[in-house]
């Protein structure tokens, strides 16, 4: 009986092949639109999740002043005191923060570099030889800078692979050339292998040079008191259930440092890669549902199309269904025939639909090669499940409709 139904459902959308088309139209749309904004929503969330992962593993910042994640920029309230090279000195002291496998300082600040006959304005990132340990930097080719050369203030520098391109020619060797940073000459001993954007940037487009040599003989970031200031202060845990233990030992250490009394607020902030990663994560999320809801308004709008078009069908197959009725049919297979025409509308519809949204993936990705809008299983399963629920929802009432035709007056309707 079922296939019977189904068979009589599908002759009457073929004999209408205009009609059925366009309405499948709005179904086809809308479940293209999820399919394609849930793809992208999702090739967001990894590419935020990829960033942050680039930013290094199990690390603790500890940021000037205070400010909320949940907040955003509003919360951002400016400390009394700056991160100092002092802080460095007392959180790296042995016994101090006892949790840490590494504590380093970073500056990082613009400067117009030059080699030769190329410029550009690159950003430095002053701090310790453990920077490259504690952020997961590889190099590719020289060496990084020793304790040694650190503690005499060398005029060294490590290049990253976009300030490679912009300061020396293809192919060129810049290990043992001169680059100048704001008239300062500096000699690269090494070039950090590719690392690709981050959170904070293109990893890539930077020179590592000694904290101490930045603060003696590049800027002058002190403060009244004459300490050096740092931007940011790095706290490599050595593994992730260490995180909350350091975050502890670090806080206690700065509050100490900063004289803050026992009920005061703290004007510092500690955040994890973890915090940062869910803090974003928690965005992304809420775009990738709101990008769905817009998307799932184009499937109501099909699915009331569904429902007009086939009370207009009921209307003019009157007559079919008081013959059918006379002849035996029961109310139950009428509203069986009815309810399969219009999710066979919505199932069509949503097949296309996928097609249609897997090929706008698939167009956005390539446009955003970095952003990977892989049509995931899930998405299709549900922007399908809710075609055949919109079909048989909108299909419900034309279909009761039908049923409930009375045989005698069907069959006299004009």
């Amino acid at each position: 009986m079922m296939t019977e139904n189904i068979r009589i459902a599908m002759r009457a959308l073929l004999a209408n092949k205009l009609r059925s088309a366009l309405t499948m139209l709005g179904i086809t749309i809308g479940v293209g639109a999820v399919i394609t904004l849930l793809s992208v929503g999702d090739g967001v969330s990894r590419y935020v999740t990829a960033q942050f992962e680039g930013l290094g593993t199990n690390l603790v910042f500890v940021f000037p002043g205070t400010f909320s994640l949940s907040q955003g920029p509003t919360g951002l309230r400016s400390g009394a005191n700056a991160l100092t090279d002092a802080d460095w000195r007392a959180l790296a002291a042995p016994g101090r923060v006892p949790s840490a496998a590494l504590v380093v300082p970073l500056l990082r600040r613009s400067v117009q570099a030059g080699a030769g006959n190329y410029n550009t304005e690159v950003s430095v990132r002053a701090s310790t030889p453990d920077y490259l340990a504690a952020r997961s930097f590889q190099l590719a080719a020289g060496r990084n800078f020793s304790q040694t050369e650190y503690d005499e203030r060398a005029r060294v520098l490590l290049i990253g692979q976009t300030t490679l391109g912009h300061l020396f020619a293809p192919g060129a060797d810049p290990l043992g050339a001169t680059v100048r940073l704001n008239g300062v000459p500096f000699k690269v001993i090494g070039v950090l292998a590719p690392k690709g954007g981050s959170a904070f940037g293109d990893e890539d487009d930077t020179l590592v040079v000694p904290f101490s040599t930045a603060i003696t003989r590049l800027f002058v970031t002190r403060t009244a008191s004459g300490k050096a200031r740092v931007s940011i202060l790095l706290i490599k845990a050595p593994n992730a259930g260490a995180i909350d233990s350091v975050m502890f030992e670090v806080g206690e250490v700065l509050r100490e440092q900063h004289r803050i009394p026992f009920r005061g607020e703290d004007d510092f902030t500690l955040l994890s890669d973890k915090d940062l990663q869910s803090a974003f994560g928690q965005i992304t999320g809420l775009l990738t549902l709101f990008l769905g809801a817009i998307a799932g308004i184009s499937l109501l709008v099909g699915g009331i199309g569904i429902m007009n078009i086939m009370l207009v069908t009921v209307t003019e197959r009157t007559r079919e269904i008081g013959l059918r009725k006379a002849v035996g049919a029961r109310r139950q297979t009428i509203l069986i025939q009815f309810l399969a025409e219009s999710t066979a509308l919505s199932l069509v519809g949503g097949a296309v639909g996928v097609a249609l949204g897997a090929l706008g993936a698939w167009i956005i990705h390539w446009r955003v090669p970095q952003l990977d809008t892989t049509v995931q299983p899930e998405a299709v399963g549900l922007a399908v499940a809710f075609s055949v629920a919109v079909g048989l929802f909108f299909g419900m009432y034309p279909a009761t409709r039908a049923a409930a035709l009375n045989p005698m007056e069907a069959l006299r309707y004009e």
